[in-house]
Parts: structure tokens; sequence; C-alpha cells
């Protein structure tokens, strides 16, 4: 075979392997966005079948009864992940900012990223019988505090993991540039850098919210739920992912209609948490 036949088939056999490739590739992701696409037209046909004023305006209704809402469901959610916004937080970007900032060689910043990873990796019905050991035994019943404290476990590293990630991707001419002009170093972290890395910031508390809205293992061994209004946070409160899960799996087709409906305000919820946050965001940096 002469050279050029031999180059000739190779090309060949290249052209098909990436036709092949790219054909599976696109097959891949046809199959994937049927699929979501799928669960959303299925999850909007139903929910939006559930959405009414008295989903908004009352309590969960008694088993086999008519009617009612998921006010008490809606409120305790918003407390509980409301609460955990507010510890996850300060607590989440501190630590992100000493890791990226001044963790680079320190022993404690290695156990810190090595528990964090742990925590990222851990099932969520862990920290929630975590809590449950440790907070919900000792006082002998369950409360909204709890349910907080297991959120905010499970926001915790995702805030973090991406703080530290958004900080260490700041050009490092940007703090030479601060230190040049005699800045500390904590200006430099935190009105420097940190502005800097402002949106992958907001980015990583928004994963944290969406992953903490739709968590149901920890609640139901923590904050458990309450068929009755209570802004109370200290004794058991309802919530919206524990109601989907009982009321999905209740034999009540009243029940099952509200499950539709929860789905669909934590899935609308989510989504325009993060249009929001983004599109303001977006302005902010322009300006």
């Amino acid at each position: 075979m002469t050279p050029h036949a031999f180059n000739q088939d190779l090309y060949r056999r290249r052209k098909l392997a990436n036709a092949v490739g790219l054909s599976l590739s696109m097959a891949a992701m046809a199959l994937g966005l049927t699929v979501l696409l799928w669960i959303l037209f299925v999850l909007f046909r139903n929910g939006f079948a559930a959405l009414d004023w008295n989903l908004f305006t009352k309590s969960t209704p008694a088993p086999g009864t008519e009617g009612g809402g998921l006010l008490n469901a809606i409120v305790g959610s918003l407390m509980m992940v409301g609460f955990a916004v507010l510890v996850s937080t300060p607590i989440g970007i501190f630590a992100g900012v000493y890791l990226a900032e001044y963790g680079d060689r320190s022993k404690t910043a290695e156990v810190t990223r090595f528990v964090t990873d742990i925590m990222l990796s851990a099932p969520s019905i862990v920290l929630g019988l975590f809590v449950y050991a440790i907070l919900v035994a000792q006082v002998k019943h369950f409360s909204g505090w709890a349910g907080s404290l297991a959120l905010s476990l499970i926001a915790v590293p995702v805030v973090v993991r991406t703080t530290e990630n958004m900080l260490r991707l700041v050009p490092g001419g940007l703090r030479e540039a601060a230190f040049a002009l005699g800045a500390p170093r904590w200006k430099v972290a935190t009105f420097v850098t940190l502005r800097a890395a402002r949106s992958g910031v907001v980015t990583g508390l928004l994963l944290a919210v969406a992953r903490i809205s739709g968590e149901t293992a920890p609640l139901l061994f923590t904050a458990l739920n309450n068929q009755f209004f209570s802004a109370d946070m200290n004794s058991p409160m309802a919530n919206l992912p524990v109601v989907i899960f009982q009321f999905a799996m209740s034999p009540y087709d009243n029940w099952i209609r509200l499950a539709w409906g929860g789905a669909l305000l934590i899935t609308l919820a989510v989504l325009l948490l993060n249009i929001v946050a983004r599109v303001f965001f977006r302005d902010r940096v322009k300006a």
C-alpha cells in the first residue's frame, strides 16, 4: 500500500469514528432532553391543574376530605430554608475566603477541605440522622429549628466549595495591584477578590438554596410535619417536601392533586430565584 493510499484509508477511518461518536453523543443528548421535557410536561400539566387560590390560603386537609391547600407547608418551608440560608451564607463565604486567600499551606485548611468534601458527598439522610441524634433526641421533640440545622449542614459545604473555586479564578494580578496600593490582606480579600467573584458566589448560594429546597429525608427526622398552620419553630412544622412525599403516596385524589401543586411551586420558585438573581447581578456588573 502506498503512503498516499494509507493516508486516505486512515482519514476515512477517523472520519467514520468521528461520525459515529458524534451520532452517539447527539442521540444521548436527545434522549436526555426528551426525558427532561417529558418530566416537565407531566409536572406542569398536573401542577397547573392544581393551582388555585385555596392552595395559598388554606392549610393541608384531613385525610379523605376535599379542598384545602398548602399554606402551612409553604410558610414552614420558607421559614426553615430562610433560617438555613442565614446560617450557611456567612459561614460558607467566610470559610471559602479563608481557604482561597489564607489557607494555601495550612493544615487547618486541608482538614477543612477534607471535611467539606465528605459533607458534599454524604447522603442528606445521614445529616438528618445526625441532627436527630444531637438535637431532636436530646430535646425529645421535633422542631423547625432542627430542620433548619439539617438544611444548613447541607448548604454550607456547597457554599464553601463554590466560593473557594470562584475566588481562585480571580486573576492574581488583581490582588498584586491592590497590595501595591498598600491595601491590607483582609481588605484585598473582601473588597477586591470577593467583589470580583460575587457573581460566582451568588451562583453557589443559588445552588445551595436549590438543593435544600427539595430535601425531604433530613426533614422527616427533624421537622417532621404538621397538619395545622404553625409559625413556632420550636415545634413540628409543615414543609413542602414532606407534604409532597406523604400526599403523593396517599390513596386520596385530593392529596395527590395538592402534591402536584406543591412540586410545581418548588420548581417555579427555584427557577424564578435563579433568573432574578442572574439578571440582577448581571446589571450590577455592567453598571
